[in-house]
């Protein structure tokens, strides 16, 4: 099995570095792969500069995130692709880590990992929950969608997730209309038809949060648009077994305007908060889900759901 990090860049050469060195210093050999997208800055002479080290590829004109990324995985060898985006990093066992989880789920497309956010200065802020209890457990592929769409199984940010190249081909890649507003997520949702998902407890990435961060230019409501568009996707992939077991379409819809009118609420930001507000907020199905949410994310799957991996502690 072999990896290769997908590290994509505009402009961040500060950041990179760091991205970089964490690729570069993971405990088991793995190929490292920067799509410079067209910068500006001193990043062509940077990536040079470390020779056989990496693969680079620079695009002549600013393409955006998602072809970015599409490129990366085409120029990639490996078996398995790790994502990182430049101001995000991986812990030294990141890889070392999910292949061995994978060596033990070989039907795996898909895994994924805690993470911690921290600031501009690498001070952790908070981390992603665990999903399960133990070193990690794997969900078959008809159970995917549904732990999707219930929020039970986040496969979260890339710089989180690693799948399976073949397996991401087949799906064309990021859609570059989203531009980068849940382009990352679409994906999950289009390659976890094609087999098992891995999830790790432990903390094997860091997510940068600033404001440079490339959704900051995406609006509460373009966000709750997006986000109601995923579900709809997720929803439509939730195997048959389940179908009886999850709310309507609608009241999904509304939970998710409920979500995102507090979060304009938290941040203070009126004009977001009016443009969304609507019958939702009068939804008693919309605020169970919403509390549900809030209380029970935690919560386990049943036994008959999720099959747990017992990795051996290194």
């Amino acid at each position: 099995m072999k990896f290769s990090v997908v590290i994509t860049t505009y402009n961040r050469l500060d950041l990179l570095r760091r991205a970089i060195d964490s690729a570069l210093q993971q405990t088991v050999p793995c190929e490292v792969v920067v799509v410079d997208d067209c910068s500006t800055d001193e990043t062509q002479n940077y990536v040079r500069s470390l020779g056989d080290c990496v693969v680079y590829h620079r695009n002549d004109v600013n393409q955006g995130h998602s072809s970015a990324v599409n490129t990366g995985v085409e120029k990639a060898s490996g078996d398995w692709i790790k994502f990182l985006d430049d101001d995000d990093y991986l812990d030294v066992k990141c890889i070392e880590q999910m292949a061995c989880a994978i060596a033990l789920c070989p039907d795996a497309v898909i895994c994924s990992c805690v993470a911690a956010q921290v600031d501009s200065n690498g001070v952790e802020l908070s981390r992603t929950p665990k999903t399960e209890p133990g070193l990690a457990f794997y969900i078959p592929q008809t159970d995917i969608h549904y732990g999707m769409l219930m929020e039970l199984v986040p496969f979260g940010t890339p710089v989180q997730v690693a799948c399976r190249r073949d397996a991401f081909l087949e799906t064309g890649g990021w859609d570059a209309q989203l531009n980068t507003n849940c382009d990352d997520i679409d994906s999950w949702i289009k390659i976890a038809q094609f087999g098992h998902a891995i999830f790790l407890n432990q903390c094997l990435a860091y997510r940068t949060i600033w404001t440079g961060a490339y959704n900051q230019k995406f609006s509460l409501k373009q966000r709750l648009d997006t986000n109601i568009l995923m579900k709809e996707k997720i929803y439509a992939l939730v195997n048959e077994k389940h179908r009886l077991q999850i709310p309507s379409l609608g009241h999904i819809k509304d939970y998710l305007k409920l979500h995102w009118l507090i979060v304009a609420l938290k941040q203070n930001n009126l004009p977001s908060f009016l443009s969304m507000l609507d019958t939702s907020i009068l939804s008693i199905s919309a605020w169970k889900l919403l509390l549900n949410a809030v209380y029970s994310r935690k919560s386990q799957m049943s036994n008959e759901r999720v099959n747990k991996l017992v990795l051996i502690e290194s």
